[in-house]
């Protein structure tokens, strides 16, 4: 049997006319490409990205609560600036740390990295060399953790749904778009459950964020998470007002507003024991109220920043609150 050239190329072309058509179907079902909004970007994904790299020890334990594991090959951000937890451990197994603090392209790419999980002062700085512009030609594309926005653009102010976005974006960028979904709706639940049986509070505790410094407090304003969570919990932040996210103030401040609670973020080399030793032993504070009447309540650095324990931070603030307002 012969063929003609005529024959054989219009089999060719239907072959492959069959053939892209198949992929698209493939593509489509697969619910790719998608897009998402990233801070004032929207980035397009084709596929679930194979290599990807969270930093800080918030970020990955969002990885980790849609299951993602197996999509990442490290982290970075976590032991250099002394925020792992226990349960983080044995979360990544044995995924490794590429940098102990911010990754340089070169970490990244020394990863084969397609995809980078971090934020403003989250594993990256505005104007620095790790950004979504630096690594755009590097084939790694860059979603941003929505609280940290405030540093390149405005936002409303932080909510608990800055946390819930971006579990809703991670689960569309990997195709885990029920799971997350589903991750969401429970912790809404849990968290609206929860605060149906709070006591409610005579008077709103008025709260401070202490992180670090002695000589200037390093605080969270109104763009940070904390914030969020003192609300959630039927306090308020005595910083609201300051049009920040983590920032540096001086202590006139804080004296003068005179909080009824001292949150302390507990994490890195000076421990929170001495964070509380500090402003109990100096005469500068002895009048405020949080410091008289010894009101203080610790959270983890993972549980102050933007993830998974967000919810259970709450719980420990409502308790705290109530405690100290009886």
């Amino acid at each position: 049997m012969t063929f003609s050239t005529k024959s054989v190329r219009t089999a060719v072309f239907i072959s492959g006319t069959v053939l892209i058509t198949l992929l698209a179907t493939c593509a489509q079902a697969s619910g790719y490409p998608v897009t998402v909004q990233s801070c004032n970007r929207q980035v397009t994904f084709d596929h679930a990205p194979k290599a990807a790299v969270s930093n800080d020890v918030n970020l990955t334990e969002m990885m980790l609560a849609l299951g993602l594991q197996d999509h990442m090959v490290g982290f970075t951000g976590v032991s250099g600036w002394k925020t792992l937890d226990p349960s983080l451990r044995n979360g990544i197994r044995q995924l490794p740390e590429l940098s102990p603090k911010y990754p340089t392209k070169e970490v990244l790419l020394g990863a084969n990295a397609d995809f980078y999980f971090a934020g403003w002062n989250y594993g990256m700085r505005v104007g620095g060399g790790v950004t979504p512009e630096t690594l755009a030609p590097l084939g790694i594309k860059v979603y941003e953790l929505t609280e940290s926005c405030i540093h390149i653009m405005h936002k409303p102010k932080v909510s608990m749904n800055d946390m819930y976005v971006d579990l809703l974006n991670l689960g569309r960028i990997f195709n885990v778009e029920a799971r997350a979904q589903k991750l969401v709706n429970g912790y809404k639940k849990e968290l609206a459950t929860f605060q149906a049986t709070l006591t409610p509070l005579k008077k709103t505790p008025k709260v401070f964020v202490y992180d670090s410094g002695e000589e200037q407090p390093f605080t969270a304003g109104r763009y940070a998470m904390p914030t969020a969570l003192i609300e959630a919990a039927g306090g308020k932040n005595i910083v609201d007002d300051v049009q920040k996210s983590w920032t540096q103030i001086g202590w006139e401040p804080v004296i003068a507003r005179n909080p009824d609670v001292i949150v302390i973020v507990n994490y890195g080399d000076v421990t929170a024991q001495q964070k509380i030793q500090f402003l109990k032993s100096n005469p500068a504070f002895s009048d405020i109220t949080a410091v008289k009447k010894n009101h203080f309540v610790v959270l983890q650095y993972v549980e102050a920043t933007p993830g998974p324990r967000n919810i259970e931070a709450i719980k420990k603030l409502a308790k705290a609150f109530r405690n100290d307002a009886s």
